[in-house]
């Protein structure tokens, strides 16, 4: 059975009960780490709705405990969400509000706004808009690369995201240079094999899209066989990441006809969602 929190049953304390004027704000911050591991528990069983309930009555308490960063992070958890299961009408009010925080924080030229950045283009990439989506992209690119010690994982996935919106807007040699740019980058983090896969199958599309299927078949076929070789890499941990990735790829594969890659990959997929 599963356990049930608070928060699947509690009201947030009310909106309306401000403070008493001239009162020192005291910030109450909000468990962010047991957030976020109820929030891998309902990936692990895919319960989205319960992602949903469970961020949403969570951003009701960090902004009644003055808590930006708490209310910072669930947002950006929300557009992550909302960008999965395509809800661009509470998607886009996220990012507005994700955004502004960062101004009020002021938390220009920091990691935190390079992320913010990313997270809210890979949204809008997500629901058609590149033009948006790469002014957004810039600008964590400006901030990512002007940071030393920035993760290999941050910025493999901006080079990444960022080449699938420049590919539909038809800046290929752009696309491919930056591609190449995330598989030197997730070469150096820590099960990186995953995002290099995906950079692998996202080439294989920018080759499509350049080329032509017949003219690009050769390039496809690569791309496609050194992904399926990357996702069958034995140190990688079977868990719900690795399952949202084997999802993710599956059609592909299937796209450009490898049909038995497609089906062992939702089967692993399968398998340790069942196990969840």
């Amino acid at each position: 059975m599963t356990p049930i929190d608070k928060e699947d049953y509690v009201e947030p304390r009310c909106l309306l009960c401000e403070e008493p004027y001239g009162a020192q704000i005291e910030v109450k911050p909000v468990p962010q780490q047991r957030i976020m591991e109820k929030v891998d528990a309902y990936m692990s069983r895919r319960d989205y709705a319960g992602v949903e309930r469970h961020l949403n009555y969570w951003l009701e308490e960090a902004k009644l405990g003055h808590d930006q960063k708490g209310e910072l992070m669930i947002r950006n958890e929300l557009i992550g969400h909302y960008r999965k299961v395509q809800d661009r009408d509470h998607a886009l009010p996220q990012i507005e509000d994700a955004l502004r925080l960062l101004d009020d924080m002021d938390f220009r030229g920091t990691i935190t706004e390079g992320t913010t950045c990313v997270n809210a283009a890979t949204a809008y990439q997500a629901f058609g808009e590149n033009a948006r989506a790469v002014q957004l992209f810039e600008r964590a690119k400006a901030v990512y690369e002007s940071i030393p010690s920035v993760k290999a994982e941050l910025l493999g996935g901006l080079y990444n995201n960022m080449a699938l919106a420049l590919v539909e807007e038809k800046r290929f040699d752009e696309a491919f240079a930056l591609y190449q740019k995330a598989l030197d980058t997730m070469a150096h983090a820590e099960h990186g094999a995953l995002e290099q896969a995906i950079t692998y199958l996202n080439m294989a599309d920018a080759a499509e899209a350049q080329k032509g299927l017949l003219d690009a078949s050769e390039a496809i076929d690569t791309y496609l066989g050194t992904a399926q070789t990357l996702l069958d890499t034995p140190t990688l941990v079977r868990d719900g990441y690795y399952a949202f990735v084997c999802e993710k790829c599956a059609p592909t594969f299937e796209y450009y006809g490898w049909f038995a890659a497609a089906n062992d990959l939702n089967e692993r997929a399968g398998a340790i969602y069942e196990r969840a």
